[in-house]
């Protein structure tokens, strides 16, 4: 029972690690970030296509109302996904990550809007933790700054991931949680594809294996493994696991990409980082 529980747990870890391969991707791949995601939502779309159909999964909709929630769902994702790689090319791997990671506190101010649940004043104390840990990242706020603007498009990439998380989160129980990452990919692929007409896209031979790797590795696979994991784990659980992600990316930007956190990155993103955990154990407690 424990192997069993153990083995659950490192199937987790290995899918949050997997996903944080796409901070130093991200930044790596010389290319336009919405080309970039054109051809990780298109690869990864493939990808997934086989995996359903060697599952035998439906891919019908449940009910024609779902349609417009699932395109708006896919467009927010899209919009996450180039605002971050935006993020990631104008700082730097950790500070992309770690204004990503403000996504848990926004989610909680706006689940009494989506979901209509109570507001709880403690959000207030989270979100001026969190606006804390901003200043410490980058202390010398002027919009010319490259960071600063950096973590501006982090933040609305953690906006549009939250507000696509509590749309879906209405049918994660009525859909197959890939099927659904599977429906994203074919809207975010549909939106982007007009920007290889009037977008640079003369290093896609060159980048093509890292492309690959990031829509297999870091989408099929790692978003894949997420959910499934999700079977196993509550909520809480997943979030505290997966906020190791931008820990993972700055050891990878260190090895791959030599990069160096400042002490500013690590103070303030320590105290993102605690405000993450904070909410995912006060909400595992009070489900108890």
């Amino acid at each position: 029972m424990q192997n069993n529980y153990l083995e659950k747990l490192l199937g987790l870890i290995v899918a949050t690690f997997f996903i944080s391969t796409s901070g130093v991707l991200g930044r790596y791949i010389s290319m336009p970030s919405e080309v970039i995601i054109f051809f990780r939502a298109t690869f990864a779309m493939i990808i997934l296509f086989v995996f359903l159909k060697y599952k035998r999964v439906d891919f019908k909709l449940k009910s024609s109302k779902h349609k417009l929630p699932f395109l708006v769902a896919g467009v927010f994702m899209g919009v996450h996904w180039v605002t971050y790689f935006y993020a990631l090319k104008l700082s730097n791997v950790a500070i992309g990550m770690l204004s990503l990671y403000t996504f848990p506190v926004m989610t909680a101010f706006l689940e009494p809007v989506f979901l209509k649940v109570k507001f709880n004043p403690i959000y207030i104390v989270l979100g001026i933790l969190v606006l804390l840990g901003l200043y410490i990242l980058s202390p010398d706020f002027t919009f010319e700054s490259t960071t600063v603007q950096g973590i501006l498009f982090g933040l609305v990439s953690a906006l549009c991931y939250s507000i696509r998380i509590l749309i879906l989160k209405q049918y994660v129980h009525q859909y197959n949680g890939v099927l659904l990452m599977f429906y994203q990919t074919i809207i975010i692929s549909i939106c982007l594809f007009p920007t290889l007409f009037f977008m640079d896209t003369s290093e896609f031979q060159s980048q093509l294996p890292y492309l690959l790797l990031l829509a297999f590795l870091t989408t099929a696979i790692g978003h894949s493994l997420m959910v499934y994991s999700l079977q196993f784990f509550t909520a809480s659980t997943t979030s505290i696991i997966s906020s190791i992600q931008p820990i993972f990316g700055i050891i990878l930007a260190f090895i791959f990409l030599s990069e160096i956190p400042t002490v500013n990155t690590f103070l303030g993103g320590g105290l993102i980082l605690a405000t993450v955990l904070i909410e995912s154990i006060r909400s595992k407690r009070s489900k108890k």
